[in-house]
């Protein structure tokens, strides 16, 4: 079990209550986030962290990964929730793509190639083809608050939302044949996304309506 916690780097207030998905656009330099309650997306400038760009989304919108200009967003839909994932531009604005499976999924991140796609309770990360078909599952053992890709290796944010809140970020080798989850250290707060700006992790503390960006320990 990991002692050492994250490194705390800035703490700012989220630009709309509820912060949920959040999505780093390397190409574009902006942080997408998705607001669960308002149903609404924001392009946000992280140094003068000002919004750029305020968008209705076609449901709620869980999770965001930025793909070469372009963000995927999960979205859930109807009394259900059923979970969808959308392709968006700020050209087209949302378009459909696929049904998660079982229209439950949440978290997503992207190899350069592949769309990856968490499912909380089932405890694992599914790996989809471009026709959003299932290709490769990775069992992670815990609960998945969110997921990145950073040089090759899969960092996610794992760990129990019940009874406290107990987070870790952890690390895992995609590659492996049975890749081995090893936590790396402790997330000290509610922590719902994961992303990376090619220096630092961000997440959001969506009780406190704030996001975070963090460093990992030595």
């Amino acid at each position: 079990m990991a002692e050492a916690q994250i490194i705390e780097k800035r703490r700012l207030p989220s630009p709309a209550r509820t912060p949920q998905a959040l999505a780093w656009d390397g190409k574009k330099k902006v942080l997408w986030m998705g607001s669960r309650d308002l149903r609404r997306i924001y392009a946000i400038d992280p140094e003068s962290w000002t919004v750029l760009r305020e968008m209705e989304a076609p449901g709620i919108p869980w999770a965001a990964v930025a793909i070469n200009g372009e963000v995927r967003f999960t979205i859930g839909k109807g009394a259900d929730d059923d979970r969808y994932v959308y392709r968006y531009t700020p050209e087209a604005g949302f378009s459909k793509m696929f049904a998660c499976p079982e229209f439950t999924g949440s978290y997503l991140s992207f190899d350069g190639r592949n769309l990856y796609l968490s499912q909380w309770y089932k405890h694992r990360i599914l790996k989809f083809d471009e026709n959003g078909n299932v290709i490769h599952q990775i069992d992670v053992g815990a609960e998945i608050s969110g997921h990145a890709f950073v040089d090759g290796s899969i960092y996610v944010l794992r760990g129990q939302e019940q009874p406290n809140e107990d987070w870790r970020i952890a690390r895992l080798d995609p590659q492996e044949e049975t890749p081995q989850v090893r936590d790396i250290a402790v997330v000290p707060f509610a922590c719902r996304s994961l992303t990376f700006d090619s220096g630092l992790f961000w997440s959001n503390h969506r009780a406190k309506d704030t996001i975070i960006s963090f460093a990992l320990p030595n």
